[in-house]
């Protein structure tokens, strides 16, 4: 039994193929057996393993010591004991198996795991690259760094647009009214902001020089420059961050002192103010002069006009042909309604009276006198005193007459015209409008110490993982 429970032990340990259990339920006498031939093959190839390595024979006495302690602690088992006095049908293929595992050698534990070389390698490099760069980068920040305090400001460009009073005049001061540009005012300003010419406006006020030299001893975030204003507008670009989101403009500004801070932001505010009003009066003179030269133009045109009528009176010696010919028309009226009372009368008078009746005669001289005066009438219509008919000079009044009520119609939509774009000029169409003020700073926001470590320290690591594996991988295939 002690010599099965050993062999027993070195199964469980080498293979774990079976359980103690199925050993337990195997028969007592077959497993003297399998156990007894087994001692009596010193051929076999375990026993040759342990003949030639002293080391080897060392460690199976031990795993043998160790099988026996496990056999006892299980063999407490009452139900166990039972099994094994009890014996019971073997199955053959599982006790082929089980001697077949029995016979296997039983192969040396693995030796500790020891530090290689590549493995110090690996250390130094990782503490070289990640590790002596995070603690400089970490002494520098916390020590060297100085503290910079983070103004904030938001604008946007407000425009407002109102009705002319030409619209009422059924359109025609569209042609000379004032127009809106395409062009958004918020983006032109957007551009400023980043522009040289902002730069040197606000170092013309502020020295931006001085100001963001007072960290002698931060050569990393303080101003490393000369005062030539491409050094300022490098620097500008670190220290002021514009977003610009549907309109709106925010700005951040960062200095060593927060009223330095808030009086960069304010200069800011002010020069954009100030270039927007700039738009804004060209844009108001350029419609103001549009209008002034409409107008010019519709008081030629009518001066024109009226002038024409004015020489079409003197030549003609009429003031208003219409009125005349209107007139003329009248006395024709008049005097065929004469004549039909005649006619009336002379028929009555031959009715009633003898044809030697005086009154008979009187009549008819009436209505041939009548009749004379219509037809000198109808002359007078048809020509003038220079043989040229009446209609005609009526067709040319007629086209003075149009050109001059043209000329008065466009004179008066161009007034209107000029009155609105006077009246747009004199108060401001666009404007800007802050909704956030420059910020005062409390505390320094910057520079963030822990976000930037973070940062580098990601940085660093992905940078070692990537030159690792690359070294590796020259490494095999060599």
């Amino acid at each position: 039994m002690a010599v099965h429970a050993s062999a027993t032990g070195s199964v469980l340990e080498l293979s774990d193929m079976f359980m103690y259990e199925s050993l337990c339920k195997s028969n007592e006498t077959g497993g003297v057996e399998r156990m007894s031939a087994h001692e009596q093959k010193p051929s076999s190839p375990a026993d040759a393993v342990l003949a030639s390595d002293p080391r080897q024979d060392n460690q199976m006495k031990s795993n043998k010591t160790s099988g026996q302690k496990i056999v006892e602690k299980r063999a407490v088992s009452k139900d166990v004991e039972k099994a094994i006095s009890q014996p019971k049908k073997v199955d053959p293929e599982r006790q082929q198996r089980i001697q077949a595992a029995l016979l296997k050698p039983i192969l040396p534990t693995a030796n500790p795991a020891q530090l290689k070389k590549r493995h110090y390698g690996m250390a130094i490099s990782f503490a070289l690259t990640v590790i002596i760069p995070l603690l400089v980068s970490a002494y520098y920040l916390y020590n060297r760094a100085a503290d910079q305090y983070a103004s904030y400001v938001g604008f946007s460009v407000r425009s407002e647009s109102a009705p002319s009073p030409a619209d009422v005049l059924g359109g025609l001061g569209s042609l000379v009214g004032v127009t809106s540009s395409s062009t958004s005012d918020t983006d032109i300003l957007f551009k400023f902001i980043q522009s040289r010419d902002l730069v040197e406006r606000v170092d013309a006020r502020l020295n931006l020089s001085e100001i963001w030299s007072k960290a002698p001893r931060d050569p990393v975030f303080g101003f490393r420059g000369n005062n030539s204003i491409e050094n300022l507008v490098s620097e500008w670009e670190r220290k002021v961050r514009i977003y610009y989101d549907t309109g709106m403009i925010d700005l951040r500004v960062l200095a060593f002192d927060p009223h330095d801070a808030q009086n960069i932001a304010t200069a800011i505010l002010e020069e954009s103010g100030i270039v927007i009003n700039q738009l804004n009066d060209i844009a108001r003179e350029d419609a103001l002069s549009y209008s002034r030269d409409e107008l010019e133009r519709a008081q030629d045109r009518l001066r024109t006009a009226r002038q024409a009528v004015t020489e079409f009176r003197n030549r003609y010696q009429l003031v208003d042909p219409v009125a005349d010919v209107q007139s003329q028309i009248g006395v024709v009226t008049l005097l065929q309604q004469q004549l039909a009372e005649q006619l009336v009368s002379l028929g009555l008078l031959q009715a009633n009276a003898q044809p030697q009746d005086s009154r008979i005669s009187q009549t008819e001289l009436s209505i041939r006198v009548i009749r004379e005066q219509i037809e000198a009438e109808r002359q007078k219509v048809g020509s003038n005193s220079e043989d040229m008919a009446l209609s005609d000079v009526v067709g040319q009044y007629e086209i003075l007459a149009m050109d001059r009520q043209f000329a008065e119609t466009s004179y008066t939509a161009a007034l209107a015209s000029y009155e609105s774009a006077r009246a747009e000029a004199v108060r401001q169409s666009r404007y800007l409008a802050p909704y956030i003020r420059p910020t005062l700073a409390q505390e320094a926001e910057f520079p963030e110490r822990a976000k930037l470590l973070l940062i580098l320290a990601g940085f660093l690591t992905i940078l070692w993982i990537i030159g690792s594996l690359i070294f590796y991988s020259l490494r095999d295939r060599r």
